[in-house]
């Protein structure tokens, strides 16, 4: 009977110690090659681009269904190597459409955590406003975007709007359930100090939401820029979209396969913005 139970304590331990190696071996082998994901990530690319230049060249691809690289760079060189104010060029138009996304994308945020704030802390502000906020994300944003250009016309006014809208869910959403998961010691503890609701909530619930709330930040970001460009595709004189429908509409496929490698670019760059902001921000 003892050998019976030391055996299966025995195989139990050795299955436990199982994925522990392997964490252990996975370590070391990281320890070991310190780059190589970057190497993994490098050599993905390379195939992707390899791929591309075969499929071009060895299978004749027509340059208005798949352009080359050459030719991609070269309309990326004749738009980044210009003056920044020459309206040849890609920095106007990038300037306006990010700077569009900026501005929504903070208004949307703003909005976003005050209104999740008060949907955690007010059962009544909850009902009140979670139908309308689930109603209006299931609107489909494409149908919307036009009605926001007339309400707002084809300036910047329409990008912004857009920006904020795209923005305001995923962080709405995310800070409501952060605030939703604070611990219940935690806030028994300060009830117990006799802190006021606003002290518990800043001190407690709002750092116990941040990874929520950065959670959202990080999908908002994505969704301002494409809100944007939406924007910029129904009526804008300038932009990035626009940029990209004026290429479109003579049939010049590599400046837009160029404007979509900057978007991309951009997109990433935000991206580790936005991580940066969070790793300084959520020190825990």
């Amino acid at each position: 009977m003892t050998d019976n139970v030391q055996g299966s304590v025995a195989q139990q331990v050795g299955r436990n110690a199982e994925p522990a190696s392997n964490s252990r071996s996975g370590r070391r082998l990281r320890h070991l090659f310190p780059g190589s994901d970057r190497i993994i990530g490098i050599a993905g690319l390379t195939l992707v681009l390899v791929a591309w230049e075969l499929s071009v060249h060895w299978l004749d691809v027509p340059s208005y269904v798949l352009p080359s690289i050459e030719e991609v760079a070269r309309s990326l060189a004749s738009g980044l190597f210009v003056s920044p104010a020459d309206r040849t060029g890609y920095y106007l138009p990038l300037w306006s459409t990010l700077s569009n996304t900026a501005i929504g994308y903070v208004i949307g945020t703003v909005l976003a955590i005050v209104l999740g704030s008060l949907m955690a802390e007010f059962r009544a502000v909850e009902k009140l406003l979670m139908p309308y906020a689930f109603a209006l994300q299931s609107l489909p944003k494409v149908a919307i975007a036009p009605l926001i250009v007339i309400w707002c016309g084809f300036g910047d006014s329409s990008k912004i709007a857009m920006a904020a809208l795209l923005t305001f869910f995923p962080v709405l959403v995310n800070t409501f359930a952060g605030i939703q998961s604070t611990e219940s010691s935690k806030i028994d503890l300060m009830a117990s100090l006799s802190a006021s609701r606003l002290e518990t909530y800043w001190n407690v619930k709002l750092p116990s939401a941040a990874p929520f709330i950065f959670a959202g930040l990080e999908m908002g970001i994505v969704y301002a820029l494409l809100g944007t460009i939406v924007a910029e595709y129904l009526g804008a004189q300038q932009g990035i979209g626009v940029t990209i429908m004026q290429a479109e509409a003579v049939t010049d496929v590599p400046t837009v396969f160029a404007v979509l490698v900057i978007l991309g670019c951009v997109g990433v760059g935000m991206h580790l913005a936005i991580s940066a902001i969070k790793a300084k921000v959520i020190r825990w």
